[in-house]
């Protein structure tokens, strides 16, 4: 397939043709995780409050997977836009050869460590122990994962997007039809509660992967897997991990952020500990959807740049933000006009579903702005700029919320951890402003 329509095409449709696929791509992984939790909060509050804390080391696997991901289309991208063909394929065995590895140190270091994160937070045995079930199903497909986001970021780079959309949501679709089936035992299947949960959602990744796998045989890309590459390529490994490590620290941010958040809201109550992680599930919806679009931006960013058309990077920049500030416009309006009805899917406790209401009202006045933040680190990622990204990302997550929601909550009490959420995001908007292009000049 023919890739160079990436420095002709108009802007505006090339962006849509290559965003809209993983747009509704996570919108579909998004309504999967929002439905997956709602069945899950069936079966208990506990069973919630149990994925609640197992969310932020779940989240660090998947941010591992993507962020070398994201190495790998970058290079990939690269070499395709300067027509250095071998190494678009030593960069595609490097990837999905250390993608299988990275899989299975996960699969043991996850499983292993579960315990003792849980009870880090909780000395509820109940709590406790659906967590260690639940974990120790969903992290047995961690290689499964590392591989099938691997194979998604190699379609990506050559263009292949509507390949990543069906793979990813045959396999969403089959988790949200299987939720229900295992987790109540309807049907042929035996309730296994939160267990069926994991399962489902092992089953349905599973299933992502055999797609990518049939559409890479039945369909060659310009993008291959060679074994006798994998004897010479240091400088390709420095460049995939140079990109890959800091997108895996941008992408595994959010979970020390929330691990953070946690500690300081139990000191108040169980119940933000859930209203957070019900918010978590809630924002996926906003965010992954904005995340396809840089996911959309990021192969067509670094085939320009590779192919030397530096002002088609900037406006592809500046639509992609455009399009990112809309998508966060309607999220915010949806937090304001039906917040009861949205955290009303996660708990019928009135005491609860108030202090949910509260939350996303003050924390969804921050979206419209990380518009800027979240394009600048993606198109940064998209340049193979990995440290500029990491710096964004350090600041939104670490550097000023952390602080600001300790400082706060000792004010505000367990609401100054939601002040801090729209605080963090307007101050992060204009150091990633400039971060992006103080980066971008040096083209």
């Amino acid at each position: 397939m023919d890739q160079t329509f990436m420095k002709e095409k108009k802007i505006l449709p090339l962006v849509l043709s290559m965003a809209l696929p993983m747009i509704i791509s996570m919108a579909v992984n998004s309504l999967y995780n929002i439905i997956d939790s709602f069945f899950v909060a069936k079966v208990s509050e506990n069973a919630m409050t149990a994925l609640s804390l197992v969310y932020p080391i779940q989240n660090l696997v998947n941010s591992i997977a993507v962020g070398f991901g994201v190495g790998i289309n970058a290079v990939v991208a690269f070499h395709l836009g300067a027509g250095e063909m071998q190494n678009a394929d030593r960069a595609t065995t490097y990837g999905l050869f250390l993608s299988f590895i990275h899989g299975l140190i996960l699969t043991f270091f996850s499983i292993f460590g579960m315990p003792y994160f849980v009870k880090m937070f909780t000395t509820d045995t109940d709590v406790i122990n659906l967590a260690v079930m639940y974990s120790t199903i969903v992290f047995s497909f961690s290689t499964i994962v590392n591989v099938g986001i691997a194979f998604e970021k190699i379609f990506q780079a050559v263009g292949r997007m509507n390949v990543s959309m069906i793979s990813m949501i045959c396999g969403c679709v089959t988790n949200i039809i299987l939720d229900p089936l295992m987790i109540f035992g309807l049907g042929p299947f035996p309730a296994m509660g939160i267990q069926g949960a994991a399962l489902a959602t092992g089953i349905g990744q599973t299933i992502t992967l055999i797609i990518y796998f049939i559409f890479y045989f039945a369909s060659p890309i310009q993008a291959k897997f060679r074994i006798s590459l994998l004897k010479s390529g240091k400088r390709l490994l420095k460049r995939l991990y140079s990109i890959g490590v800091p997108a895996m620290l941008n992408m595994a941010l959010p979970s020390l952020l929330i691990t953070a958040l946690n500690g300081i809201l139990s000191e108040f109550s169980g119940s933000y500990v859930l209203v957070l992680g019900v918010y978590y599930k809630l924002q996926t919806f906003i965010y992954l959807t904005a995340n396809g679009l840089i996911q959309g931006i990021r192969p067509i960013i670094g085939y320009n740049y590779g192919a030397g058309e530096h002002k088609r990077v900037k406006q592809i920049y500046n639509t992609a933000l455009l399009l990112s500030a809309i998508i966060m416009a309607l999220g915010t309006a949806l937090s304001w006009i039906m917040p009861s009805t949205l955290f009303g899917m996660f708990t019928a406790n009135p005491a609860t579903l108030k202090l949910g209401v509260t939350a996303l009202n003050i924390i969804s006045i921050g979206f419209i702005v990380s518009a800027v933040s979240v394009t600048s680190s993606g198109a940064l990622e998209g340049l193979g700029k990995g440290m500029p990204s990491l710096w964004i990302s350090l600041f939104r997550y670490i550097i000023i919320i952390i602080p600001a929601a300790f400082v706060f909550s000792r004010f505000f009490g367990a609401v100054g951890v939601w002040i801090s959420f729209p605080f963090a995001e307007f101050v992060t908007a204009v150091f990633a402003y400039f971060i992006y292009h103080k980066a971008s000049k040096r083209i």
